[in-house]
C-alpha cells in the first residue's frame, strides 16, 4: 500500500531554514504533489505545488522564500524553506495524486 511520510520539521529561530521532505513507498509520484501548512486558527493553506512535468507554483507568502523540487529516483519531493517567519509556523504535509496525503511534520519557528 502506498503512503506518503514527511521528515524535517523542528523547531528554528526566525531567519532560519529547514528542508523538509516528503516521500512515497511502494509507489512513485505519478502527478501533481503539493505541500500544504497547516497553522493553528487557520485554514490550511497549499505553500507549493509541484506538477508531474515540473511545474512549480508558490503562495504568495512564501514566494521567494520556498522552494519545492522532485528527485524521481529517491521518490522524494522537497521543500526548502529559507528566512524563516514566525508565521510560517505550522504542520506541513504533502499531497500527492493518486497518493493521499502524509501526516505531516511539523515546523515552529521562534521570534
Amino acid at each position: 500500500q502506498a503512503q506518503l511520510v514527511e521528515s524535517g520539521g523542528g523547531l528554528v529561530q526566525a531567519g532560519g531554514s529547514l528542508r523538509l521532505s516528503c516521500t512515497t513507498s511502494g509507489s512513485i509520484f505519478v502527478g501533481a504533489t503539493g505541500w500544504y501548512r497547516q497553522a493553528p486558527g487557520k485554514e490550511r493553506e497549499l505553500v507549493a505545488a509541484i506538477t508531474k512535468r515540473g511545474t512549480k507554483t508558490y503562495a504568495s507568502s512564501p514566494k521567494g522564500r520556498f522552494t519545492i523540487d522532485r528527485d524521481s529516483d529517491k521518490n522524494t519531493v522537497y521543500l526548502q524553506m529559507s528566512s524563516l517567519k514566525p508565521e510560517d509556523t505550522g504542520l506541513y504535509y504533502c499531497a500527492s495524486v493518486g497518493l493521499g496525503r502524509g501526516p505531516g511534520t511539523q515546523v515552529i519557528v521562534s521570534s
